[in-house]
């Protein structure tokens, strides 16, 4: 894997690159980096995997333009890859950055993976609130103490009972190490949306593969489902849960993203 960065404006960006094989690039969740997705990608020598750490986040800087958004992002993406065209994906919000790109892209983009998404078509869905509730937190008070409110708050009861994985991860944004960076982050990205429209979705006709999976209320099945509907070209993969059996997660969401980039070879 090489590692390189990437400046845009005054943000530095680090840029993974597997350097051989079918290109794909492959994005992380919010608060996510590199790692998340070689922990859920069927990494090998087939596939030319490029990830970016977006900005704030994993090892990439934050730059001074704000907001923070998801065609920000995306277009981040798109200034790392060489590629003439390239398979697309990402999971929760590299989900929205690939459906972004899949639809301003057409020329490029050959497939779109779209892994636990957290939006449709609106900005700021109502699952994303714990992230709004976690910046205005960060913004008020110190960490610690903020994480004790968080914890206390009934969103924190909610996801104990119904998706106790969200809870772990949200805990971890508590514990970075800029949290007025974070909060920034954390509200303006919840409070984005991808920018692409149900008739722009609906254009889409590359092979698409969608993962979903129940215990989520970050990234609701429903959600996956919708997409799935939308898209003309799209399959549907209903993965065991992470909250259920992580390892057993890992291992079919590897297997389905292997199967669907297998079938794009042949």
């Amino acid at each position: 894997m090489r590692i390189s960065e990437l400046e845009r404006d005054d943000a530095v960006l680090r840029v993974f690159d597997s350097a051989v094989g079918m290109p794909v690039l492959f994005q992380h969740g919010l608060g996510g980096d590199a790692a998340q997705v070689a922990e859920n990608f069927p990494d090998g020598p087939a596939y030319r995997r490029l990830t970016v750490d977006c900005r704030a986040q994993g090892g990439s800087t934050a730059g001074s333009v704000r907001p923070f958004s998801i065609g920000m992002f995306a277009d981040d993406v798109l200034a790392a890859c060489d590629a003439a065209r390239f398979v697309v994906g990402g999971i929760s919000t590299g989900a929205a950055i690939a459906l972004r790109l899949a639809a301003t892209q057409p020329d490029r983009v050959t497939a779109l993976i779209l892994a636990r998404p957290a939006w449709l078509f609106d900005p700021a869905p109502a699952n994303m609130r714990p992230f709004v509730e976690i910046a205005a937190l960060l913004r008020e008070y110190p960490p610690s103490a903020a994480r004790e409110r968080f914890a206390a708050s009934p969103t924190a009861r909610m996801l104990t009972a119904e998706a106790p994985d969200n809870l772990a991860s949200l805990l971890k944004f508590f514990d970075r190490a800029d949290p007025a960076i974070t909060a920034d982050l954390l509200a303006d990205i919840a409070s984005d949306g991808p920018g692409v429209t149900v008739l722009e979705a609906a254009a889409i006709s590359v092979p698409t593969l969608v993962i979903g999976h129940a215990q989520d209320h970050v990234h609701p099945l429903t959600c996956a489902r919708r997409l799935a509907e939308i898209l003309p070209n799209a399959h549907l993969a209903a993965i065991t849960p992470k909250a259920a059996d992580k390892p057993r997660h890992v291992a079919e969401f590897r297997r389905a993203v292997d199967g669907f980039l297998l079938q794009l070879s042949r």
